[in-house]
C-alpha cells in the first residue's frame, strides 16, 4: 500500500551563500502492506516525523521514490496532493488539534462539510462514528470540556470519518496517561480488525509499538530493522471499547 524506494531527504539551512546542508534520512526502502499495524521507532532527532510527513506528502524527498496504492506520488503537485490525502488519509496527533470553537461533533463533521455531503448522510456517519469510539455522550461538549483521552477519541473519529484506507499517527499517545494510551491503542486494534484499515504509527514508545504487526527502527536517518511481523492482524481479538471515559 505504501512503497518507498531509495528515498533520501535533507534540509538545507543558512543564508543564501552560506547555506549548510543537513541530511535527515539516507536511502530508505520500505514497503507497508494492506491491513498493516507498523510501528516506526527511533529516539527523537532519528527522522521519524520527517518520514511521516514524506508519506503524507507535506514535504517531497530530495531523491527516491514513493508510491501509495500503486500511485507515483511525489509527481504529484500540491492540489494533486491536497485531493489525494484527503481520499486516501486520515491523521492522528499527539496535541489532538481539534478546533476549540467546535463541538466534538462539529470537529468530526468538518471534513464532511468541507466534501460537500448532505447534512443527514453528515449526521448519521458522525453519529455512529461517535458511537464506536464510544465518545457520542459527548458529542456537544467544547474540547475544553473534554479529558485528554476524550479528545484523543474525538481526534480519532474525525480522522476516520471519510473513511481512510491509511491512518497515519504521529506519537498519538504521547499527551496521554496510561491508561488512556491503553484504551487508545486498544481502539486502534480494533479498528485495523475490524475495518482493515492500515496504519502507520510514529513513536518512541515501546508500549505503542507492542501493538504493531511490525516494528520498523530509525537510527540517524538509516532504517537499521525493517521489522519482522511478530503479529498479523488475526492476532488481534476484537475488543469492545466501553467504560470510563477518562
Amino acid at each position: 500500500m505504501i512503497e518507498l524506494a531509495n528515498v533520501s531527504h535533507q534540509f538545507i539551512i543558512g543564508k543564501k551563500g552560506k547555506e549548510r546542508i543537513v541530511p535527515v534520512l539516507q536511502d530508505i526502502n520500505l514497503k507497508v502492506a494492506k491491513g498493516e499495524i507498523v510501528a516506526i521507532v527511533g529516539r527523537s532527532g532519528s527522522g521519524k516525523s520527517t518520514l511521516l510527513n514524506l508519506m503524507s506528502g507535506y514535504i517531497r524527498p530530495s531523491s527516491g521514490e514513493i508510491k501509495v496504492s500503486g500511485k507515483d506520488v511525489t509527481k504529484l503537485n500540491e492540489g494533486e496532493w491536497a485531493d489525494f490525502r484527503l481520499a486516501n488519509y486520515g491523521f492522528i496527533f499527539q496535541s489532538f488539534q481539534l478546533i476549540g470553537s467546535m463541538t466534538a461533533y462539529e470537529n468530526v463533521e468538518l471534513p464532511l462539510v468541507l466534501k460537500g455531503v448532505a447534512a443527514a448522510d453528515r449526521k448519521r456517519r458522525v453519529m455512529n462514528l461517535l458511537e464506536q469510539v464510544d465518545i457520542a455522550d459527548f458529542a456537544n461538549h467544547y474540547p475544553s470540556e473534554l479529558s485528554g483521552g476524550q479528545q484523543q477519541r474525538v481526534s480519532v473519529a474525525r480522522s476516520l470519518i471519510l473513511e481512510p484506507p491509511i491512518v497515519l499517527a504521529d506519537e498519538p499517545s504521547g499527551s496521554l496517561d496510561s491508561e488512556n494510551e491503553k484504551t487508545l491503542l486498544t481502539m486502534i486494534q480494533q479498528l485495523n480488525h475490524e475495518m482493515g484499515i492500515t496504519f502507520v504509527i510514529i513513536t518512541h514508545d515501546e508500549q505503542v509499538a507492542s501493538i504493531a504487526h511490525r516494528a520498523i527502527r530509525l537510527q540517524d536517518g538509516k532504517l537499521v530493522s525493517n521489522g519482522t511481523h511478530q503479529r498479523t492482524a488475526a492476532d488481534v481479538e476484537p475488543i469492545r471499547l466501553g467504560g470510563e471515559h477518562e
